[in-house]
């Protein structure tokens, strides 16, 4: 075992643990008087930049100046560890609000939390409700005035193994917002796929310019995810994927 692995093994993973439980628990008390999802979403920012302070990752942000956190936006980005979300939630001021696997929904605390919080179930199974809560997805973006995080890929994966999903495009051109690339670079070297140890690094998460959605259809969704595929990829340094399905990540 190495010198960083028994540094994460007694120091940061049980701190990470004490972070997660201690901010999810005041973030889930909250939705009970705040029905919103803006303070659990305020909390969710703290607990994301405490997280990567405790595992020694230094975050290096690109491109922040082009966005306006006073509008909506849907956020696009490669998903290459369970850090991914940690980084973009600490880094962009925006009002988030996810897609989440449905059987997380299921699970006590964390299930509850989610619902209370605003997230929304994706079953990837089910073509007729992915599209019902894309549209859904949609519909909170106008009526609540909140921003969407999606990694079309539809799970962590390894550079470019995994064609996008159309889900985010339909979203954008639905809800009438525009759509911003996020490259991230690092975390799989942080927090790698099947690891249990977070290491100290550097991440960097590059931002793209948001494009417009405006004047769009629904029938534009696939020309609009291959250019976001190529943006996304151009700014995470990596192969760009293709185009898959409609249903959301």
């Amino acid at each position: 075992m190495s010198l960083s692995q028994v540094r994460s093994l007694l120091f940061t993973d049980p701190l990470v643990v004490l972070l997660t439980v201690g901010f999810g628990s005041v973030s889930l008390i909250t939705t009970f008087f705040d029905h919103t999802g803006r303070l659990p979403n305020r909390i969710a920012r703290k607990w994301a930049r405490c997280l990567l302070r405790a595992g020694g990752v230094r975050l290096d942000v690109e491109g922040l100046e082009k966005i306006d956190p006073g509008k909506s936006y849907v956020f696009v980005a490669n998903h290459r560890s369970y850090m991914d979300t940690p980084v973009v939630l600490a880094a962009v001021p925006v009002e988030f609000r996810f897609f989440a696997k449905k059987g997380l929904f299921s699970i006590p605390f964390l299930g509850t939390h989610l619902k209370r919080a605003g997230h929304l179930p994706v079953d990837r199974g089910d073509t007729r409700a992915s599209v019902k809560i894309m549209s859904l997805g949609a519909r909170l973006i106008q009526e609540q005035k909140v921003s969407m995080l999606l990694f079309p890929e539809g799970g962590r994966t390894t550079a470019g193994a995994r064609d996008f999903k159309e889900g985010a495009a339909y979203i954008a051109i639905k809800a009438g917002v525009p759509i911003v690339p996020l490259g991230i670079v690092g975390t799989r070297d942080v927090l790698p796929i099947g690891s249990k140890y977070v290491r100290a690094g550097r991440v960097i998460l590059r931002i793209g310019s948001p494009i417009p959605t405006g004047g769009m259809n629904l029938h534009d969704r696939s020309q609009l995810i291959e250019m976001l595929s190529r943006q996304v990829s151009e700014l995470a340094g990596e192969t760009p994927n293709c185009v898959e399905d409609p249903r959301p990540a």
